[in-house]
């Protein structure tokens, strides 16, 4: 797998922890503490995209 196809799947990886981010803020009685956790993992991927876009 090529660098740049790397970060285009993580890329789509945290447009979907997004959108769970969105959907659960959304939803009635969602337990803060999944939202947390969604948000962490859409930061670690997040900060592992700008960090191999600037090795490229």
């Amino acid at each position: 797998m090529s660098l740049s196809s790397h970060v285009e799947e993580l890329k789509k990886k945290h447009q979907v922890l997004s959108n769970q981010v969105d959907e659960a803020q959304r939803a009635p009685g969602t337990n803060n503490l999944q939202i947390a956790e969604l948000k962490k993992q859409k930061l670690r991927l997040k900060e592992e995209i700008a960090r191999l876009s600037a090795e490229a």
